[in-house]
């Protein structure tokens, strides 16, 4: 038996044979057998290819698309990243090295994020790639940092707008926030760096991220344009390449819809010849994680236990809140909502439970699942946690009560 329907809402990315999950073309005990032990994460080449292939085609030509290792730094799959995207956005010295690996044209690699050491500038010098300046101070250490060095240093001003991303989940832009300049101050410092020693490529101008509102991604797109046209006049040169975020969201819950591009294609259409025209040409950049590969990766832990108390069924598993903190709902959730969970080796038995899925911790917070409704799983079982491809393990307190980390597999 096969069967291409939609099994557990909203999973529609992974095929089903014979009741098992397939992932990579292969069946999920099979696959847990390879990796040799769970709990793991899994990301499939094929739905990564398929995302932004879908995104290429959606949107106009000229917008160049960079991978940000923060939604997932693992090094097999910021290699293969690297061979789809046009750039590669990381946030620490330690993202700076593995973005360094995939071979991606280090002028392609940009470093944002505030409290840069002077170490981690001196290392994003000295490898060619393009710091992005979020205060008054990074201007002074890049600019003396690259005189000790003999380099120019490139570097861009990343701007905190003076809005925000609407049905944003979360606000990066607007009102006061630690990351950039406000877009008031940054005709001043746009003036600094034209009297340093630096060779300045643009601006970044990020608003907000995991949005499903397709309206509100294009008005923040249409501000942000504005916005960047005004401040190039304060300029010693025309940008070369404009960062306008992204805020791109993948369905999680009950209810939510995947995003329309169609709206977002249509604005960066509109806009793309008026901003080149005006700008001299300039790059213009989308800025997407978890929207590249959220919905390519699952987590997969093994039932070691079923438990009834007090009427209620309780699955424990070997995994659970210490490897995927997201799916706890202890990531940013201010109600706890369930991630798409499913039985993998039990993809086509009817639902006849209400169970939790919780994890080995000895805390009441170790909850992945919370009666939900599912095929009666037994010892053994392999619970899959769908949309977890982004900000997964390296999001998660893995050390915490000293259980093993979980692996990791691109297939």
């Amino acid at each position: 038996m096969s069967s291409d329907k939609p099994i557990h809402a909203p999973q529609t990315h992974f095929p089903v044979h014979d009741g098992c999950l397939h992932i990579g073309g292969i069946a999920l005990p099979r696959l847990a057998q390879r990796v040799g032990r769970t709990p793991f994460y899994a990301y499939e080449r094929a739905a990564l290819n398929a995302r932004m292939g879908d995104l290429r085609a959606a949107l106009p030509a000229g917008i160049r698309i960079h991978y940000s290792l923060k939604a997932n730094p693992m090094p097999a799959l910021v290699q293969h990243m690297s061979s789809l995207a046009d750039g590669l956005d990381v946030a620490s010295g330690g993202e700076l090295k593995t973005a360094l690996d995939t071979g991606m044209q280090t002028d392609r690699i940009s470093f944002a994020g505030p409290g840069k050491s002077e170490t981690e500038l001196a290392q994003a010098i000295a490898a060619g790639a393009v710091v992005h300046l979020e205060s008054l101070r990074d201007i002074d250490i890049v600019n003396r940092l690259g005189q000790s060095l003999g380099l120019r240093p490139a570097v861009m001003l990343r701007v905190n707008p003076d809005f925000e991303l609407k049905s944003s989940g979360m606000k990066m832009g607007g009102g006061p926030r630690q990351f950039g300049v406000d877009a008031e101050q940054a005709p001043e410092l746009l003036r600094r760096i034209a009297m340093r020693d630096l060779d300045w490529r643009g601006l970044h101008i990020f608003s907000g991220s995991q949005n499903l509102n397709a309206q509100a991604i294009a008005e923040t797109q249409e501000k942000t344009f504005e916005l960047a046209m005004r401040l190039a006049d304060h300029a010693a040169q025309a940008p070369r390449l404009l960062n306008i975020g992204g805020g791109f969201g993948i369905p999680y819950f009950a209810g939510e819809k995947a995003l329309d591009l169609q709206p977002i294609a249509a604005t960066l259409a509109r806009w793309l010849p008026r901003v080149q025209a005006t700008l001299d040409g300039a790059e213009v950049a989308l800025e997407l994680g978890r929207y590249l590969v959220g919905e390519a990766g699952i987590y997969v832990a093994r039932v070691v236990d079923r438990k009834v108390s007090r009427g209620q069924v309780f699955l424990v598993m070997d995994g659970g809140m210490h490897h995927h903190l997201a799916a706890s709902g202890n990531l940013g959730q201010v109600i706890r909502k369930n991630y798409p969970v499913a039985i993998g080796n039990r993809m086509q038995e009817e639902k006849s439970e209400i169970a939790s899925v919780v994890g080995p911790l000895c805390t009441p917070l170790d909850v992945l699942a919370e009666r939900m409704e599912l095929p009666a799983a037994q010892v053994g079982d392999l619970i899959v946690v769908f949309q977890s491809g982004a900000y997964g393990l390296s999001a998660s307190p893995s050390a915490f009560l000293g259980h093993p980390q979980a692996l990791e597999v691109l297939v």
